[in-house]
């Protein structure tokens, strides 16, 4: 995972921006929160039943087809998440991450970086076959090379297609045919589940883009998400962001697919609610001009996979209409929370932020100076992202810095 301190960091899979808190806790207040979100889930909850995981790894995905369907007029309830989850995402083509100099004689040479070849571009195919794998590519390198052929790389770069012809050469350090080039089709980590919608199946999750980790820019792809599980944590400090440390748990029984890497998120579909919840009770969206300043609650897992509830302060809610990814400022005051990570740590990304028992938004970004503080995005933007844009659920409700 990578993650760079300059005045704010950026946390890619699950990371969060920090910046410097003066709020003291409030324990008798945090307790009180507490049991107010329970009584709150409770009376709010949908009347749609969230189905118990069955066991067994094997799954039907017939479903994914069938109920992705337009609720752009309905009221959208939303289960918070809080799980640990193991992602995979896998790249929509091979991308190119670094020039590695092959020795032919004297001369030292990286055959792709001289047929111009950058680093970022997005290998699509190679002789007119579509590549999806290292391994693809890397057969028809060796193959083309032992035939004394010449290689036709079609790729893209920033939205626009090109072509490139690469000749192979012999690496004699490994005594194979390469193009000097670092390549990469996967990416994977451990982030946090935002929500998941009983009614459509979809699921957002991070809050923010996964990004390579060499090159910095989005991945574009799809994937699957896994259970994870925390094994120990990195307290934050002033200028040194925690960390969760995780696993992932039963890798073969698949949670959901991931249909979309948006700055918002990642998006997709599961079967059904995930193990391990805070609650299976739904919940209402807020929309962005009903949060406000003041005492709200985040779940995420500090230890193994269970989900607990703690208590934060929004400290500004910005006015948006349009969509943008920092709209909330939260300063963590459960002194649980601080005592065992410090504030906001990297795998925190995507944490449910909870308020008057409506789902607001989700942990993104921290500062570095002081891991107690951190950026949010309004949970109606992740919503927007994975294609839901409810009109009127407000009548259900009557009564610096880098990623998280």
């Amino acid at each position: 995972m990578n993650r760079w301190v300059t005045q704010i960091i950026s946390i890619v899979f699950g990371t969060v921006s920090f910046f410097s808190g003066i709020l003291s806790t409030n324990t008798a207040h945090a307790a009180e929160q507490s049991a107010l979100l329970r009584q709150e889930f409770s009376q709010n909850g949908s009347s749609e039943l969230v189905q118990e995981r069955s066991a067994g790894t094997g799954l039907s995905w017939d479903w994914l087809f069938s109920s992705a369907k337009s609720e752009n007029d309905q009221n959208v309830f939303v289960v918070p998440g809080g799980q640990s989850i193991g992602i995979k995402l896998h790249a929509s083509g091979i991308l190119v991450v670094g020039y590695h100099l092959l020795h032919e004689g004297k001369e030292s040479i990286s055959p792709g970086e001289r047929a111009d070849l950058h680093v970022g571009d997005v290998i699509d195919s190679v002789n007119g076959l579509p590549v999806e794998s290292i391994q693809q590519v890397s057969k028809l390198v060796q193959t083309a090379g032992e035939h004394k052929q010449i290689l036709m790389f079609g790729y893209h770069r920033k939205g626009h297609s090109f072509t490139a012809k690469v000749r192979p050469i012999l690496d004699d350090e490994t005594d194979s045919y390469r193009i000097g080039l670092y390549i990469r089709d996967s990416a994977s980590g451990v982030g946090t589940l935002t929500f998941y919608v009983p009614s459509s199946h979809g699921f957002g999750a991070l809050g923010h883009v996964i990004t390579d980790v060499d090159t910095g820019e989005p991945i574009e792809g799809k994937g699957q998400i896994v259970h994870a599980a925390v094994t120990s944590i990195d307290r934050g400090e002033s200028g040194q962001p925690g960390e969760k440390r995780g696993l992932f748990v039963n890798e073969k029984l698949i949670l959901g697919t991931i249909s979309k890497n948006t700055q918002f998120g990642v998006f997709g579909y599961m079967q059904m609610a995930p193990d391990h919840g805070f609650s299976q009770t739904a919940i209402p969206i807020a929309r962005p001009d009903e949060v406000h300043p003041g005492p709200a609650t985040i779940l995420t897992v500090v230890h193994d996979q269970k989900v607990e509830l703690f208590n934060v302060l929004i400290v500004k809610a910005h006015k948006q209409e349009n969509d943008d990814i920092k709209g909330l400022i939260i300063r963590v005051t459960d002194q649980r929370l601080l005592e065992k990570t410090g504030g906001i740590v990297q795998g925190m990304s995507g944490s449910p932020i909870l308020q008057n028992g409506k789902l607001v938004g989700a942990v993104t970004h921290v500062f570095v100076s002081d891991p107690t503080q951190g950026y949010g995005v309004y949970a109606e933007w992740m919503l927007h992202n994975l294609g839901l844009h409810p009109k009127v659920h407000e009548q259900v409700t009557h009564s610096e810095t880098p990623a998280a």
